[in-house]
């Protein structure tokens, strides 16, 4: 299901064709394809944000872009569309607090918080504003950024978003696809973090974050003013689809993308649609 008012012709025909693609062994939405090697070419950091020392990396030129990765994962998920954008914007990549190469302090992890970090993190680097793309939490992060750093955020693509846990699957957990990346951000994680014994904690921590947040009313999804498309696989393992429908359906203009054959892992699973939908909406009007 594509919103052809916020999706060029081009994309909708796009996704019409890799639909009607000859069928897989394997359902494409049911893989979880390799995590990309680190993009060559970027410049990276740690900065001291909000607390804690936020590893960050930039590569290309031109208006600037955030990519925000899901939660329990890293930066690294988003090799394929840092290829994509980087030939004409400045990529900003950035692992959240306690993922990746981020250390974090004793706080709750909390959307409003992390949502902070990055705008510390962009006060660091001297970028007034930003477009954001967001996955899974990193585009809670980038409609958070939109509601209470309104001045801070150009366009946001929230891709998996919820705005309260009702819109989460229950015992998603469970699901092959999704439990297959749980252990695999592990694996990672023992690799990336500077306390690479820590991801129990940080499965528990995540996991209270998100039992209880976020939790906007539809009041708090009207205040925003930004550009947003909210996009999603037709085969999300933890989000449903009616939520999905209902973020779009209330936050003032927003566009709807449904990307076919593909999960919450959309961005790996067919990177060409996905990148094509991204880049449409990024440089469009």
């Amino acid at each position: 299901m594509t919103d052809a008012r916020s999706t060029p012709r081009t994309v909708i025909a796009l996704a019409l064709l890799l639909a009607c693609a000859p069928a897989r062994a394997e359902p494409r939405w049911q893989t979880l394809p390799p995590t990309p090697a680190p993009v060559a070419g970027t410049s990276s950091g740690r900065a001291a944000v909000n607390g804690i020392r936020m590893y960050y990396a930039t590569i290309g030129s031109g208006p600037p872009v955030v990519l925000l990765h899901g939660g329990l994962s890293n930066s690294d998920y988003w090799g394929h569309q840092v290829a994509a954008l980087a030939s004409r914007r400045t990529v900003i990549l950035a692992d959240s607090r306690g993922h990746g190469r981020s250390t974090r302090d004793d706080r709750p992890f909390g959307y409003d918080l992390m949502t902070d970090d990055v705008v510390g993190l962009l006060d660091a680097l001297k970028i007034p504003r930003a477009d954001i793309v967001g996955w899974s939490d990193g585009a809670i992060i980038g409609l958070d950024m939109a509601m209470r750093h309104p001045d801070r955020v150009g366009k946001v693509f929230a891709f998996g978003a919820n705005a309260d846990p009702s819109g989460l699957v229950e015992g998603v957990e469970k699901n092959p696809t999704f439990a297959a990346f749980i252990d695999r951000a592990g694996a990672e994680f023992g690799a990336l973090s500077p306390t690479p014994k820590a991801y129990a904690a940080l499965v528990d921590a995540v996991g209270r974050m998100w039992a209880g947040q976020p939790r906007w009313t539809e009041a708090d999804l009207k205040r925003i003013r930004a550009p947003v498309l909210i996009a999603d696989g037709d085969h999300d393992e933890g989000i449903k689809r009616a939520h999905t429908e209902y973020l779009a359906a209330t936050i003032p203009g927003a566009g709807l993308l449904i990307l076919p054959n593909a999960s919450h892992f959309a961005f790996l699973q067919d990177p060409a649609l996905f990148n094509a939908a991204l880049l449409a909406f990024l440089d469009g009007p």
